[in-house]
């Protein structure tokens, strides 16, 4: 078989996206330890590189990649590449978030249940031999009114799997218009303000939502919310969600992000824990999980499988 290329993977993947690829004509290279110097002096011998978010693709790295036809991330957010300046270079960015879409729903969806029944305290109450059923009295999702800010894989994917619970869905995407259908309502942000009683954000992390939910913001909500984040945690100022908890005007918070993570995703930075964090390890209302929203067996598999579908589009061969 003709070589079509050669890919550099400095990421570990699901052998699934190498074995695609590979059966297709690819030649790829595993460099799971790679740093920026070593990757500079190397990058000019490949056509294709597959990253996850262990190391920054950014204008240095991209300036020396004069051979590269494409960047491909396993996963959604592309915050970790430059990707206007790779597009300037004539470079395409190829991400997969078709591919755990599915789990980010229903990791939303478990949080949102299991803070309106109370499910985490009461466990833990029951381990301790603690019977109390009024304290754990909790809501029921039929008839709430759930706000959904970004209308993109992940938000439609939480919208369809609250159909059956026969909530009311209303969504806000600033960059999506017509998207309105049988699980959803389009809507503008008034009306999210004034209707949600629970909020669930699925935007990417840019200067734009860089702390978009502060003080002001969530000040505009005419009711207490429960809020859910499943994005990027730097989206929401968790000095501000701790202040909006004091004041009850969040009734409970699950936040599968939070924006103490290191850059890699993979531990929390130490040096960044401060006292909201601790405020948040020790109240009830709070879910806290380590970015597993998208994080399941079968979305590992599906992650490459997508993006091996759009690289294999990208040269034809799909």
């Amino acid at each position: 078989m003709k070589k079509l290329g050669r890919i550099l993977f400095i990421d570990t993947v699901h052998p699934e996206l190498e074995k695609i690829l590979s059966e297709n004509g690819f030649e790829c290279i595993y460099e799971p330890g790679v740093d920026q110097v070593k990757l500079i002096s190397i990058i000019n011998q490949f056509e294709g590189l597959i990253v996850r978010s262990k190391l920054p693709i950014n204008k240095e790295i991209i300036s020396n990649a004069n051979t590269l036809k494409f960047i491909g991330r396993v996963g959604s957010g592309m915050e970790n590449v430059d990707v206007e300046f790779a597009q300037s270079k004539g470079i395409r960015c190829l991400n997969s978030p078709e591919g755990n879409r599915d789990a980010v729903g229903e990791h939303t969806l478990a949080m949102l249940l299991a803070l309106m029944r109370n499910i985490c305290r009461a466990s833990m109450q029951v381990k301790q031999t603690i019977w109390n059923r009024e304290e754990n009295r909790g809501y029921e999702i039929h008839g709430k009114t759930v706000g959904i800010i970004g209308y993109g894989n992940m938000g439609s994917a939480f919208a369809q799997r609250l159909r059956g619970f026969e909530a009311n869905v209303i969504a806000y995407d600033k960059y999506k218009k017509g998207f309105g259908n049988e699980f959803v309502k389009e809507v503008e942000m008034d009306e999210i303000f004034n209707e949600s009683d629970v909020l669930s954000l699925h935007v990417p992390l840019t200067e734009e939502t860089n702390y978009l939910v502060n003080k002001d913001y969530l000040s505009k909500f005419k009711k207490p919310i429960i809020l859910l984040n499943t994005s990027r945690g730097n989206v929401v100022k968790t000095s501000d969600l701790v202040w909006a908890l004091k004041k009850d005007m969040i009734r409970g918070a699950g936040l599968d992000v939070l924006e103490y993570e290191s850059p890699t995703f993979y531990s929390l930075n130490s040096e960044m824990l401060d006292g909201d964090f601790v405020y948040l390890r020790h109240d009830y209302r709070v879910i806290l999980t380590p970015h597993i929203g998208g994080w399941t067996h079968e979305s590992n598999i599906k992650l490459s499988r997508v993006l091996a579908e759009k690289i294999l589009d990208l040269f034809k061969l799909g």
